[in-house]
């Protein structure tokens, strides 16, 4: 009899066995794609942390143009009105600062088109970061709950990972096309 019954629980593993293969399969996937959706989602935020530290640069390269601006304006204003000794010299110094301060004022405005270029490249590196946290996050629960399926021996389960997985998967290629 107690051979009978250590039969009975051999023949029940086998039937198990084939269900629980594509199981494992399916964990051992959406590990993978976790592990990918991860790395992609911290590669996306070192890229937005670059972009923030070259588009302050350019602000901050920006507002030296713009000191510069001021003070060749400022040295102009003062030849203008004070009284030099050689006027022609004072007239020639003053439109020399003046250029110099159109050059300035000239250069303010690339570099702060420039650093508004880096901070949208960083808004949309920023948004596909988004995407793939998300993206990592729906495959863990995904993960999660196909892994119910070898406690509960329930095929809900693990359809239900299936179709988070599909959903994770899409939300990363989603990241990847974001323009």
């Amino acid at each position: 009899m107690h051979e009978a019954i250590e039969a009975h629980e051999a023949h029940g593993e086998h039937e198990e066995l084939p269900f629980m293969v594509p199981v494992v399969v399916t964990l051992s996937i959406l590990a993978v794609l976790v592990a990918l959706a991860t790395l992609f989602g911290h590669r996306a935020a070192t890229e937005e942390l670059y972009l923030q530290t070259k588009a302050t640069d350019q602000w901050s390269y920006f507002q030296a143009k713009n000191i510069r601006l001021h003070e060749m304006q400022a040295v102009a204003d003062m030849l203008d009105v004070l009284t030099p000794v050689d006027k022609d010299k004072a007239a020639a110094l003053r439109a020399k600062y003046l250029q110099e301060a159109a050059r300035y004022d000239k250069e303010k405005g690339e570099v702060s088109e420039q650093a508004k270029e880096y901070e949208k490249e960083r808004e949309l590196v920023s948004r596909r970061e988004d995407r793939f946290d998300g993206s990592e996050v729906v495959l863990e629960i995904g993960l999660i709950i196909c892994s119910l399926t070898l406690l509960t021996k329930k095929k809900l389960f693990w359809y239900s990972g299936v179709g988070l997985g599909v959903v994770g998967v899409v939300v990363m290629i989603s990241g990847f096309v974001l323009r």
